[in-house]
This record gives C-alpha cells, structure tokens and sequence, in this order.
C-alpha cells in the first residue's frame, strides 16, 4: 500500500468543510475540517486504496463532515432549544404552501397509531418563520422559490435550476439568523 497525500487530502477537506460551513451556519469550516481527517485518518485503510478516485474521497469526506455538523446541530437544538432549518427542509416547508393552515392542521397525527407516533416537525411555526425571511431576500430569489417550490412549475433549464438551489439556501440562511436574532 501506498502512503496517503495527507497535503492533498487536507486541501480536499479544506473545500469540503467550508461547502458544508456554508449549509450548516452552526459550524465552522476549521472544525468540519478537522472532523474530516480525523475520519480519514480512523478509515485509512480505506482512504488508501481509494486516494486516485477523488470524487469517491470528496463523497466520503462530505458525508463525514455532514455527520459531524447534524451531530452538532442535535446537541444545539438539545442545549438551546433553538432550531437551524437545513435548505432540504426549507424546500419541503416551502412546498407545504399550497395548503392552508386548516389542511395542514387537519394532516398532522393522521399516519398516528398504537405502534408509533408520526409528527410533522412542526411544520406550522417552519411555514411562519418562511413567511417572515422571504419578505427578507432579494424579490428575485423570492419568484424563484414561488415558482419552483411553491407553485411547482419546473425550471426552464439547468442554470434556473441551480439559481432556484441558491435562493433556497439563502432563504434558509436568512430563517435561520431571524431565528437567531430574533430580528
């Protein structure tokens, strides 16, 4: 076996952790990154045999880093009692617009029985806190995710696609420092 490029594979957690830094606000880039090769290291026999593929080592170092932020995320929201809404959750609440509060309310308890208990994450105070940081975001984005996410109407190609992942992110960014702040 070969040794391990541990400066080439610190520049690839380098990019990793500041991606990641940038999803989870809760996090800083240095610590994701530390998390990383702390990962690479406890898995090294399994990094060498893939150092080559760099996109295998980018998918492996994001997943450890995206371990790393929600662990840290579930201590906050346990410690603070305070919630970080990750872009994939702002997209779902985001969907959730096209029913009314009375639908919503009506939906939750219903997949409910003797074995388990099914809860919506509180998808009325999401659907409020989404209110508040849309009127907060650059209009543009704000069409954006009312077409895409709201309205469902598909991108009209692959550039509006990624702008409608960008103001996703930015909305979540901007419920998250309301939620923060209190502003």
């Amino acid at each position: 076996m070969s040794e391990l490029d541990w400066d080439r594979l610190s520049r690839l957690a380098d990019k990793v952790a500041r991606e990641i830094a940038q999803k989870w606000v809760i996090v800083e880039s240095d610590d994701v990154k530390q998390e990383i090769l702390l990962h690479a290291l406890e898995e090294k026999h399994v990094i060498e045999k893939y150092q080559a593929d760099e996109d295998l080592l980018r998918r492996i170092f994001y997943n450890a880093g995206r371990r790393y932020a929600s662990k840290e995320r579930a201590y906050l929201d346990l410690m603070d009692d305070q919630y970080y809404y990750t872009p994939d959750e702002v997209r779902s609440v985001m969907r959730s617009f096209i029913y009314t509060d009375e639908e919503i309310s009506s939906q939750i308890g219903k997949k409910d029985d003797l074995t388990r208990c099914v809860i919506g994450d509180n998808i009325v105070s999401a659907r409020v806190d989404a209110s508040t940081a849309l009127q907060r975001i650059n209009p543009e984005y704000r069409d954006l995710i009312m077409r895409q996410y709201v309205y469902g109407l598909p991108a009209a190609d692959d550039a509006e696609r990624r702008r409608g992942y960008r103001a996703v992110d930015a909305l979540a960014l901007e419920m998250n420092r309301t939620i923060r702040t209190g502003r």
